[in-house]
């Protein structure tokens, strides 16, 4: 990248991550991401690019450099404590009888 292209890239603001929710009380999923100033320019950029359709009721914005990640070279550690928690499966729970489909 030439020194115009690196001014251009930094000129754009930050980058933000935009989030979308397609219906109420769905669940948000990433879009895309954008450059903008501010929060307030990434909103408005983000109803811009992502929501001419009508694709979304909802939207979120979250500088790129705020997000806090796992990093993959790390997962056996990382994820390693939930493997000991059974408990979390409902292998020992048996429902009462009352509840159980008669045939």
């Amino acid at each position: 990248m030439d020194d115009n292209q690196t001014k251009a890239a930094n000129d754009q603001g930050p980058l933000w991550e935009v989030f979308t929710q397609g219906r109420k009380g769905k669940p948000f999923q990433h879009a895309g991401s954008l450059h903008a100033s501010d929060g307030e320019k990434a909103l408005q950029n983000a109803r811009d690019v992502y929501t001419r359709r009508k694709e979304a009721v909802n939207l979120w914005v979250v500088p790129t450099e705020e997000i806090v990640a796992s990093q993959p070279e790390d997962a056996d550690s990382f994820f390693d404590p939930a493997n000991d928690k059974p408990y979390r499966y409902p292998k020992f729970y048996h429902p009462p009888r009352a509840t159980k489909k008669r045939s």
